[in-house]
């Protein structure tokens, strides 16, 4: 075995006793070509619709199990899209038509349940192939753009050397970013095609790629400066003095000076595709990790190689690569979602036990503030867990929006840059609430603010026990009353609210009332009920059950 191999074996042994980062880009391809990834169902009716969308919640539920932070989810697939878009047709991955929409918008699904598991999604878009001369995708652009259109053997593709071609893949950009709330725009294959007949200058042709992925930066920035730019380029940048590419790498071979972009600020970020092993990997790895300049690279693990027709890697050759990825201050990708999900060959289990702990997308490198420090932190223990609730941040960013940080440790300085004191990122309301045991030691937490470019305000802790609220109500305790007044125990002991508020069993709210010890119930009819308290910016705590029992009542 060569002596390289040994010490990157030796060393990813060493790495599998470090603590994990608290900041770390772990991301995933989410495939919709073909529905490879998603959706595994084609069609236009109300169930079809109901299967698709739940077979993605439970595809983002393992992933946010795994602590994947970041979805690449395929927008624009070959001349044909995902979502409702003015320049380019339906693809047929999802009503099984192509040009034919479903009844809702995937896209749009897709962000609102990743942000709901605190995990950022970026709208992936394959930009020059366009599928075959003759395939769907391809046809409909040639009626509409036969001046961008080169054809190669079988294939078409946006000519990255008609200057329009930029204006093009901008505009479908332009688009995805104004309409939606993506937190990246993602290239794919944003490069000269390996088909590529002629006499090729690779100078003009980097020139030519360039100036595409700058155009979409300044539509995208001029839009929205928070949405991260990202591609993925060939897994090897260049030659290397001592391991030669082979012939395939991004710069000379296809004309992507990836790292160029990275240190002009036209990425936030990079995926190379490292599809292979051994020292095709591993030297790579560090030629991208020394040219990082500030920014973000994931390592992008070919996990496919796992099944037999690919390869049929052993588990341990991605074990190892992401070890050394990390040890290199690099982030890991996956490709495909499918192969991890799926557990293939003991993947899942690994990768759970890997990333252990959440982990926290890198900030944006650039001059945006911080938002401000929370000023309220209140925790309510209960016989059930902990209730908190916070308040009081401002985004002095131009963002204008805040997602939270929680973080716990059962001493009361809670360390922020330990990523295993790290319980839940980009959450996006003011409360959370975490099931415990009463026999469980007692935590003390705290909850920064994010703002859109990823900065992290100043925590808030609870260690000042000014911030804890120990209710000597049980929030699961069933109090009964007399049928008309309903009078709270320790009512000095919980927090000042506007209201307390009456819902039913149902989650419906019934009545509010004003905050004070005793609740007149006259007109509450028999039943079960849950008392909440409620203020003027609809939070909301339980305190308690109770149960209105009256003789007569109708």
């Amino acid at each position: 075995m060569k002596r390289y191999t040994l010490i990157i074996l030796f060393l990813a042994f060493l790495l599998t006793l470090g603590a994990q980062p608290k900041q770390e880009l772990r991301a995933v391809w989410l495939t919709t070509l073909e529905g490879l990834d998603w959706p595994s169902t084609k069609g236009a009716s109300a169930s079809v619709e109901q299967r698709q969308k739940q077979e993605l919640r439970n595809i983002l539920d393992k992933l946010k199990r795994a602590n994947v932070n970041t979805i690449l989810f395929q927008a624009r697939i070959r001349g044909t899209v995902t979502y409702p878009s003015r320049y380019e047709p339906w693809d047929g991955c999802i009503s099984g038509t192509f040009g034919k929409a479903p009844n809702y918008d995937p896209l749009q699904f897709a962000i609102e349940e990743a942000h709901k598991r605190g995990m950022e999604l970026h709208a992936w878009v394959v930009t020059i192939p366009t599928g075959k001369w003759e395939s769907y995708g391809a046809k409909s652009l040639r009626q509409r753009r036969p001046d961008l259109m080169k054809r190669i053997g079988v294939d078409a593709f946006l000519n990255p050397e008609n200057r329009q071609t930029a204006d093009y893949i901008a505009n479908i950009c332009e688009e995805i970013t104004s309409r939606y709330d993506i937190d990246g725009i993602h290239l794919d294959y944003i490069r000269y095609p390996e088909q590529w007949t002629g006499a090729l200058n690779r100078t003009q042709g980097r020139e030519n790629i360039t100036r595409i992925v700058r155009t979409i930066h300044q539509r995208v920035r001029n839009l929205k400066p928070w949405v991260k730019m990202s591609c993925s380029p060939l897994g090897k940048f260049d030659d290397l003095t001592r391991f030669p590419s082979g012939g395939w790498n991004a710069y000379n071979k296809v004309c992507q000076d990836a790292q160029g972009w990275l240190h002009d600020g036209l990425m936030d970020q990079l995926y190379p595709m490292m599809y292979y092993d051994g020292k095709h990997f591993y030297p790579f790895a560090a030629d991208w990790s020394e040219h990082r300049y500030g920014r973000e690279i994931a390592a992008g693990l070919g996990i496919y190689r796992l099944i037999r027709s690919e390869g049929n890697w052993n588990l341990d050759a991605i074990k190892r690569q992401m070890n050394v990825a990390r040890q290199m201050q690099l982030g890991h990708c996956y490709f495909r979602s499918r192969f991890l999900t799926d557990n293939t060959k003991g993947l899942y289990d690994f990768v759970c036990d890997f990333d252990t702990y959440p982990a926290t997308v890198p900030a944006m490198q650039n001059n945006q503030p911080a938002p401000t420090k929370l000023t309220t932190l209140n925790v309510e223990r209960t016989s059930n867990g902990d209730n908190l609730s916070w308040d009081g941040a401002v985004d002095t960013s131009d963002g204008d929006y805040l997602t939270y940080n929680v973080y716990a440790s059962m001493t009361p300085h809670v360390d922020i840059q330990d990523g295993r004191n790290l319980i839940a990122t980009r959450q996006m309301q003011k409360h959370i609430s975490l099931h415990r045991s009463v026999d469980e030691p007692t935590l003390y937490y705290a909850v920064t603010a994010v703002n859109r470019y990823g900065k992290e305000s100043a925590p808030i802790t609870s260690n000042n026990q000014s911030s804890i609220v120990n209710y000597q109500l049980s929030a699961t305790e069933l109090l009964q009353t007399d049928g008309y007044t309903l009078h709270i125990p320790h009512f000095n002991e919980i927090p000042q609210a506007n209201y307390f508020a009456i819902y039913s069993m149902q989650g419906n709210i019934l009545n509010t009332k004003p905050f004070a010890a005793d609740i007149y119930l006259s007109e509450i009819p028999n039943g079960v009920y849950e008392l909440r308290t409620l203020n003027k910016k609809g939070d909301t705590h339980r305190v308690a059950f109770f149960v209105v029992k009256r003789e007569n009542n109708q």
